[in-house]
């Protein structure tokens, strides 16, 4: 009964529930864009190389009319699917500002700080290396933490860190990933078209007109939605900025309360209770209806577009991701090249050095400053850890190289620093949270 009444409390409902729910999809994403970036590279290593380049440098044309969008495979993925990706962490984003850590100013403190010293010092650190040269582009990319990658590390380590840890960490990802949306829709826009940009603002108006005229149906959205990406795209604003935008102005209050959907309840079931009675099961399917929309009601847009299209991007977008951009062709030359290109090591320094000097610094100035406290059960070897696992870049690092940079080099020799420095991180990260367990502060 204890059990019960928790699960039906508004913090388990809002916050706690939802929580788990998004550390157990991203412990398996995590799992999927490991096997899927393997996969890419040992194909991308293998006799059939050929065939994994020319997958992804597929032509895809679309036409309507006169209307043509003409995208290799990678940038559909990129720009198309990864705009589901944003749009999801926009919902994300939006929950915790709303019901998680977020919400409140003390706790939203102690991660947030850190998460703006994991991107400022290591945007710093990779521009020590590359202030000057054709890679100064790149200074986002270190910024990055993955999600998915960070979670499933602490799932392994299961009980041997406080459970407060991992909501740290998550948060922390999630403010990471503020800062890193702004990078994208600030520096990474390579033209811009004013009459692109009036469409879209003039969809985004209809959008918003039709949720104050009560439109509630999720398919009433669809294709102004998909209108108003081709606007972004077409705009010279990267396209993933249209998913978050979405995501932003979904309503995040149910139509119907709780405690309506009750009162509603008690006058529905006698209805149900007879017409089962009385085997008039054509009745029975109107009044189920009527409680199931009821149902609904409760939930609001943001809540049901979460569960939804979570797990497809958990277990279908992330990975095809990694499938597409994680192949790289290694060489001897090549490895040597890399490993003494200015790019290679400021995003690897960025991400191992940076992460643990950035995220733990700007914690510990926090905690100083009285602004934000450590959470119960974890010590400042935990902080150490998290810095450490805040290293994996992966997703979002890799989509940021792809927009850093046009020559296929610098764009090769990124990656080369993400997929090292991930890995470091992730096995550093990981040992050494379990040699420090649940120690003392």
């Amino acid at each position: 009964m204890r059990q019960i009444r928790a699960a039906g409390s508004h913090l388990n409902q809002q916050v706690l529930l939802p929580a788990e729910r998004f550390i157990h999809n991203e412990t398996i994403s995590g799992a999927l864009l490991l096997v899927c970036a393997m996969v890419a590279l040992v194909w991308a290593n293998s006799p059939w190389s050929q065939s994994y380049f020319a997958l992804r440098d597929t032509p895809v044309i679309l036409q309507i009319g006169t209307f043509v969008l003409s995208l290799d495979l990678q940038h559909w993925i990129n720009d198309g699917l990864m705009a589901i990706f944003f749009f999801v962490m926009a919902l994300e984003i939006k929950r915790e500002l709303i019901y998680g850590d977020l919400s409140e100013a003390r706790k939203a403190a102690l991660p947030a700080v850190a998460a703006l010293g994991g991107m400022i010092v290591p945007a710093g650190i990779y521009l020590v290396f590359n202030v000057a040269g054709k890679g100064a582009a790149g200074w986002g990319i270190p910024m990055a933490t993955d999600i998915a990658f960070a979670v499933a590390i602490l799932a392994l380590l299961g009980e041997r860190v406080p459970s407060h840890l991992r909501m740290f960490l998550l948060t922390l990802a999630i403010a990471d990933d503020v800062g890193s949306i702004l990078v994208i829709a600030i520096n990474y826009t390579a033209y811009f078209s004013t009459v692109a940009m009036e469409v879209a603002i003039a969809v985004l108006g209809l959008m918003l007109a039709m949720r104050w005229l009560g439109f509630r149906s999720i398919l009433a959205y669809v294709f102004p939605a998909i209108i108003f990406w081709v606007a972004m795209l077409k705009s010279g604003v990267h396209a993933t900025v249209a998913g978050v935008i979405l995501g932003a102005i979904t309503p995040a209050k149910s139509p119907g309360s709780k405690s309506t959907f009750i009162e509603a309840l008690q006058d529905t079931l006698p209805n149900l209770r007879d017409s089962l009675d009385k085997e008039e099961s054509e009745r029975a399917e109107v009044v189920l209806g009527r409680i199931e929309e009821l149902a609904r009601q409760t939930e609001s847009p943001l809540e049901r577009l979460e569960r939804m299209v979570h797990p497809w991007v958990s277990y279908m977008v992330l990975p095809v991701f990694a499938l597409v951009n994680a192949g790289v062709a290694f060489s001897g030359e090549f490895i040597r090249q890399a490993f003494t290109s200015s790019v290679t090591l400021g995003v690897m320094l960025g991400l191992i050095v940076g992460k643990i000097v950035g995220v733990t610094g700007f914690a510990w100035l926090a905690v100083r400053l009285g602004w934000a406290a450590l959470p119960g059960g974890v010590g400042w070897r935990h902080i150490v850890g998290a810095a450490m696992i805040g290293g994996v870049g992966f997703t979002v690092a890799l989509f940021i190289t792809g927009l850093a940079f046009s020559e296929k080099v610098l764009v090769e020799e990124a990656k080369v620093g993400v997929l090292f420095a991930s890995l470091i991180a992730a096995l550093g990260g990981y040992l050494f949270l379990l040699l420090v367990g649940r120690g003392q502060k």
